[in-house]
């Protein structure tokens, strides 16, 4: 009876150790998700997109009896261009990267600042009206950024960028003068232009989306501040001598396709 007994309890004990067993492999955890990192690496794309650029200008003259004035203009046209950037992929949904490029544009803006008149009075009265017109135009333009990224889920990406932007700003003033005198009236006009090739800081924010292996596509905006140009030109009545200070700014919306090697 005791053998029997024995032998019970070691059965009964035997099957507790392995119902124990089977619930502890029930309860692990399953294996972690690997993780899918699709933005390490390369790339390179196109973009296409618009600008609205800003330009307030003061206007300034050597001539004592010179009033100074500002006017303000847009600098609004198409551009497109190019883009090539390497991003690293970090704790799994963040993003740090390098970017640069290069946009030709068609922004160009004019502003026609209002007629001076001076009364010169000697052996007779002459009467000189100026006017001008202040041309801009921003043919080209590139940045250098980094950008920081965030996935908040698969195949998208959330990023704000900053960095270096440069650009030509090409200045072009438009000045022509009516004297009016009792033996009748002359005319006279000259026009000239200034290249300038600027550098400025840039920042803004944009959104990609990794719609194939190795293609996203994304829109981006940027802010871009190229500073304060000083230029001058020589002219013709009231205004000899024609100096400008502009403060060129510039807003940009574009879309693009990136491919990337990875």
């Amino acid at each position: 009876m005791n053998k029997l007994l024995l032998a019970a309890t070691a059965v009964i004990g035997f099957a507790a150790i392995n119902t124990a067993n089977a619930a502890d492999m029930a309860l692990k955890a399953p294996p972690p998700a690997p993780v899918i990192d699709e933005w390490t690496g390369p790339y390179i794309g196109l973009n296409l997109g618009g600008s609205w650029g800003r330009s307030r200008t003061t206007y300034s003259d050597p001539d004592p009896a010179f009033v100074p004035f500002a006017t303000s203009q847009n600098m609004n046209g198409v551009l497109g261009g190019a883009q090539i950037g390497y991003n690293v992929q970090i704790m799994r949904n963040w993003l740090l990267g390098l970017e640069a490029d290069f946009q030709g544009t068609a922004q160009r803006g004019s502003s026609t600042f209002p007629p001076i008149t001076e009364i010169f009075a000697g052996a007779a009265v002459v009467v000189v009206t100026t006017t001008g017109t202040l041309t801009q135009k921003m043919p080209w333009f590139g940045t250098v950024r980094a950008r920081l990224g965030v996935e908040p889920s698969e195949h998208w990406l959330l990023y704000v960028t900053g960095g270096l932007a440069y650009a030509e700003i090409r200045s072009t003033a438009a000045i022509s003068a009516v004297a009016v005198a009792p033996g009748g009236t002359a005319t006279a006009a000259l026009s000239s232009s200034v290249n300038n090739d600027r550098a400025g800081w840039t920042g803004g924010f944009g959104a990609e989306w990794m719609f194939a292996k190795q293609w996203s596509a994304k829109v981006e905006y940027l802010y871009m501040d190229y500073g304060h140009i000083n230029d001058g030109f020589l002219g013709v009545g009231t205004l000899a001598v024609l100096g400008i200070n502009s403060h060129v700014t510039d807003n940009v919306v574009r879309a693009g396709v990136n491919l990337h090697f990875h």
